[in-house]
């Protein structure tokens, strides 16, 4: 019997894609909100710095290295929930736990939280598949 939670794995980097989009989408959100009138020029700055730094050191190679791992499963149809490995499952956890703890808490500034969610967001929606 065919499994109906089993997708081409072509389909796996098109979820990976959707569901970091929709991640970004709400990042920036919150960067903006986080912003609320306060944004000056070198505040933008400091996004497009950290943008570029997450590209070049993580995002640019976890997107490689997990497209690849996804290319190289010898089934062309995967369970749904493969596009992610066990390491990304804990990633996107911890990242999720951080960020909320961090603006939940007050221990950094609205400041920090605008300019860093902005840039991180960028790259999720830019990359699609940011783990």
């Amino acid at each position: 019997m065919k499994n109906r939670l089993n997708v081409h794995k072509h389909t796996l980097i098109l979820i990976a894609g959707i569901v970091w989009a929709i991640a970004g989408f709400n990042i920036v959100r919150i960067g903006l909100v986080a912003y609320s009138g306060n944004f000056v020029w070198w505040r933008g700055l400091l996004s497009v710095a950290v943008f570029a730094a997450f590209q070049m050191l993580v995002f640019g190679k976890m997107v490689t290295k997990h497209t690849n791992r996804i290319l190289s499963y010898e089934d062309e149809r995967q369970n749904f929930f493969r596009f992610f490995d066990t390491r990304s499952y804990l990633i996107m956890a911890f990242m999720m736990t951080l960020g909320i703890g961090l603006r939940v808490s007050g221990i950094v500034p609205n400041t920090f939280i605008a300019f860093f969610y902005t840039a991180l967001a960028h790259l999720c929606s830019r990359r699609g598949y940011c783990s």
